[in-house]
C-alpha cells in the first residue's frame, strides 16, 4: 500500500475521537481535545455503537426489557422500522400513539397514518445521517409509505425467520437483505449490523464488510494506486482492522478500547466508518487530497449536548463493562 499523510491522520483521528468520548463519558469538563478540527466540527464516534442513534436503538428499541419475550417477526419489525427513519423522535411519536410490536399488517397502515400526519404538521420524520432512496415513491405516494411497503414485502417473504433462524453469517443475511428493491449495498450492510445487535443472532462483525461512498473517499485519500473495487476496499478495511494495534503503537498513540485494555477492539464496521470520518477530517487538514467532485468542506459544526453524558449500554453478549 502506498500511504499518504492522511493514513496517519486516520489513526490519530480514531485515537483522539475515542479519547474525547471517554472524557465525556467520565464527566470531565470541556474542552475535551486540543485538535481544532475535532473541537469545531461534528464527527461520529470511533465505535459505531457509541453514536446517539445506535445507542437509542440498542437501549430503547432492542433491549427495552421485553427482548426475551418477542417473536422473530416483532424483533425484526422494530429494528427495521426504526432504521428506515433512523430518528429517535419518529420512534417516540409512533410509540405515543400505538404499541410498537408486530401484530399483523394492519399495523403498517396505522404507522403510515401517523407518519403522514406528522409530515402534514411539518415534522421531520427521517434522519439526514444518510440518504434514503425514494423506494419508487411516485404519483402521490409518499416516501415513507413506499418504505413501509418494502417492510411488508420483507415480512411476507419470511425474511425475519430466514435471517434469525437460518443465517449463520452476516454475509448470508446481507445477501438476503440485498435482494429487496432499493436496499443497496450500503443500506443492507447497515441493516444487518443493527440486526446483529439483537439477542437472536451473534455473527462475527469481522467476517464481512462493505465500504460506503464516504469510506471509499477516505481510502482514496489514505492510499495511492489501490484497488477501489468492492473486493479491494473490503480488503483494505480488513487490513486496517487486523493491524490496528500495530498502527497505533508505531505512531505512539494510545487508543482506549471499549471495556479496557482487553476489551473490544475496533470492528470492521468501525474501521469502515472511520474512513468516512477521515474523508471529512482531511477536507480541512489535507485539502490537497480532495480531488474531482469530492466534497470540500464539513457541513456540521460541533455543539456539545447540555444533557450530560449518556448512560451507555451495549448488547450483553459483548460483555462490555465501562
Amino acid at each position: 500500500m502506498t500511504r499518504t499523510p492522511v493514513f496517519e491522520a486516520y489513526w490519530k483521528f480514531a485515537a483522539e475521537r475515542q479519547a474525547v468520548f471517554m472524557k465525556r463519558m467520565r464527566g470531565e469538563p470541556a474542552p475535551w481535545t486540543t485538535d481544532p478540527i475535532i473541537l469545531n466540527y461534528k464527527f461520529t464516534n470511533a465505535y459505531r455503537a457509541n453514536d446517539r442513534v445506535s445507542q437509542y436503538l440498542i437501549k430503547n428499541v432492542i433491549y427495552d426489557g421485553q427482548e426475551n419475550k418477542r417473536s422473530r417477526e416483532s424483533t425484526f419489525f422494530r429494528i427495521m422500522l426504526f432504521k428506515f427513519f433512523n430518528r429517535p423522535e419518529t420512534w417516540e411519536l409512533l410509540q405515543r400513539n400505538m404499541n410498537l410490536e408486530w401484530e399483523g399488517f394492519e399495523k403498517l397502515n396505522t404507522i403510515d397514518h401517523w407518519l403522514t400526519r406528522a409530515i402534514e404538521d411539518k415534522h421531520q420524520i427521517m434522519s439526514g445521517a444518510y440518504i434514503m432512496p425514494s423506494a419508487g415513491a411516485k404519483n402521490g405516494v409518499r416516501k415513507h409509505t413506499a418504505w413501509l411497503k418494502i417492510l411488508e414485502k420483507m415480512i411476507i417473504g419470511g425474511l425475519p425467520t430466514q435471517i434469525f433462524g437460518f443465517c449463520r453469517t452476516m454475509e448470508g443475511a446481507f445477501n438476503l437483505m440485498r435482494a429487496y428493491p432499493f436496499v443497496g449495498n450500503f443500506l443492507a450492510y447497515q441493516y444487518v449490523t443493527d440486526l446483529n445487535y439483537s439477542p437472536l443472532v451473534d455473527w462475527s462483525e469481522n467476517e464481512f464488510t462493505v465500504a460506503g461512498p464516504g469510506s471509499k473517499r477516505g481510502m482514496q485519500k489514505c492510499f495511492r494506486d489501490e484497488d477501489m473495487s468492492d473486493a479491494g476496499t473490503a480488503g483494505i478495511i480488513r487490513w486496517m482492522q487486523m493491524h490496528q494495534d500495530v498502527c497505533f503503537n508505531e505512531l505512539g498513540l494510545k487508543f482506549e478500547r471499549l471495556g479496557g485494555i482487553t476489551g473490544r477492539p475496533l470492528q470492521l464496521i468501525d474501521c469502515q466508518n472511520i474512513f468516512c470520518e477521515t474523508d471529512k477530517y482531511a477536507r480541512v487538514a489535507f485539502p490537497e487530497f480532495t480531488e474531482g467532485k469530492m466534497p470540500t468542506r464539513i457541513k456540521a459544526k460541533f455543539e456539545a449536548s447540555t444533557s450530560g453524558p449518556l448512560p451507555y449500554f451495549y448488547p450483553p453478549k459483548w460483555g462490555i463493562k465501562l
